[in-house]
């Protein structure tokens, strides 16, 4: 329920030539949908580099492309596509939706891209001086003009010379309609798995629910500093960049993620059940109930009630036809709209000894919602347990979050927090609790949002 948090981007694409791309591409994105939701868009290819179709527009994939019998009409073997959330210091005008369309020498190039450059800035101020314009504030377009100044037709061999000038979290997918290109940066922040597409397909996609989606088979994730190379001859592969020490998010799995996505391996939902469980045994606490926030926290919930031996009751009801608290661009609305979003159910609650348990606390400014709606329907105490350590720092990768000192969990001790939520008590998951329960190696997980100590700056 991080409100506060968002997704920077989901991406998609592949080459098929017995399916309908453009179609196929659009419905990945409504899998993806949940990695941004401010406007979405999609390229299309004709496999000989002839000139490419785009369409792209601010909303969700469902306005964006109302009409999906157009899409199914669209010839071409190559699509990508692009839903978004803009991050902070990047502008959200409809000019950075993507994929981005570039006009250069040896033709066109579409790029859509998930993730931060640490370098953007200096890298923009660079090519300016150097005479670059630029219509967008996005990394996909340093990527494009870097491309286009290695004055290679070879499109592998300029974007192999190009990436090597940046740093910081990327997954990208290009297209110059005779290939599409994923590749990941050399520490795997952002993720990007790859599958097969049909008889002699394949697509790549920011999560693997996408290609249950579209009817693809998965087949392995993109690996660090990779580049994935398919068109008509086929799928290769090449090290675009020497890997360095793997960092893939953890909120990931904490939050962002598709409960039905795997990442390297590992279940969403599973995990965030196991996080629950791990919570019920750090945090234990005298209640009758247990409940989750819809929808991110309904797992850790129901694996802290198996845990705790207590019932899991659905005790906060979703209104789905309201928008995302954390668009809205005030505090007050911010916390209106959770009013809105969110109802308890009084006749679960009264008297009762209620835990919520949420994925994470941010600004902390939805978790006082969320205590008070509980109050207002009667709870006799509100416990708040949290399936994450505590948020201390601002994400430097792509994912979209407050500044530090706006963190709850930075201006307050632990203890305190609770008193500032109006909780009866507040219980996080431990960082080591946490890397146990995704059961991959904390050296290989990206964790600087807990620690403060980020892989790069």
């Amino acid at each position: 329920m991080s409100h506060s948090i968002r997704e920077a981007c989901g991406v998609c694409g592949g080459w098929a030539e017995d399916q309908p791309m453009a179609y196929l591409a659009c419905f990945a994105l409504y899998a993806l949908q949940h990695r941004g939701q401010e406007s979405a868009g999609i390229a299309v290819g004709t496999g000989d580099g002839g000139k490419m179709w785009l369409k792209k527009g601010p909303g969700l994939v469902s306005e964006v492309f109302p009409d999906t019998e157009e899409l199914k009409q669209l010839p071409g073997p190559l699509a990508l596509g692009h839903v978004r959330y803009a991050y902070s210091g990047e502008g959200r005008g409809p000019e950075n939706s993507q994929p981005l369309l570039l006009r250069y020498r040896h033709g066109e190039l579409a790029i859509a891209h998930n993730g931060r450059l640490v370098n953007g800035a200096r890298l923009r101020e660079e090519l300016a001086e150097q005479g670059a314009i630029f219509q967008t504030e996005t990394d996909s377009e340093l990527l494009g003009h870097l491309i286009a100044r290695q004055n290679n037709p070879c499109l592998e061999e300029a974007v192999a010379a190009a990436v090597s000038r940046l740093e910081g979290a990327f997954a990208f997918i290009l297209c110059d309609g005779k290939k599409i290109i994923g590749l990941r940066d050399r520490h795997g922040f952002r993720p990007l798995s790859l599958a097969r597409l049909g008889e002699k397909g394949y697509f790549l996609a920011s999560e693997t629910c996408a290609f249950d989606t579209i009817g693809a088979q998965f087949i392995r994730d993109v690996a660090p500093g990779e580049a994935v190379v398919i068109d008509d001859g086929g799928i290769r592969s090449y090290q675009v960049l020497p890997p360095a020490q793997p960092s893939l998010c953890l909120f990931e799995f904490i939050y962002f993620a598709r409960p039905d996505s795997n990442l390297q391996g590992k279940n969403v939902h599973l995990m965030r059940r196991e996080l629950g469980r791990r919570l019920a045994r750090e945090h234990p606490v005298d209640a009758d109930m247990v409940t989750g926030v819809p929808d991110s926290s309904i797992a850790a919930a129901s694996g802290y009630a198996e845990e705790a031996g207590l019932p899991y009751e659905m005790a906060l009801v979703k209104n789905r036809y309201i928008g995302r608290t954390f668009l809205r661009p005030t505090q007050r609305m911010r916390e209106e709209g959770v009013d809105l979003k969110l109802n308890a159910v009084e006749k679960i609650v009264r008297d009762k000894r209620v835990i919520i348990v949420d994925d994470s606390i941010v600004r902390g400014t939805t978790s006082v919602k969320l205590v008070r709606l509980m109050r207002r329907a009667g709870a006799r105490e509100v416990h708040l347990r949290i399936s994450s350590p505590p948020v201390i720092d601002a994400c430097l990768y792509g994912i979209d979050m407050p500044a530090s000192q706006e963190l709850v969990a930075r201006r307050y001790k632990i203890a305190d927090i609770a008193r500032e939520l109006g909780a009866d008590s507040i219980g996080y998951l431990s960082l080591e609790e946490t890397v146990a329960a995704v059961g991959l190696p904390g050296e290989g997980l990206c964790r600087a949002c807990f620690t403060g100590l980020y892989t790069i700056r």
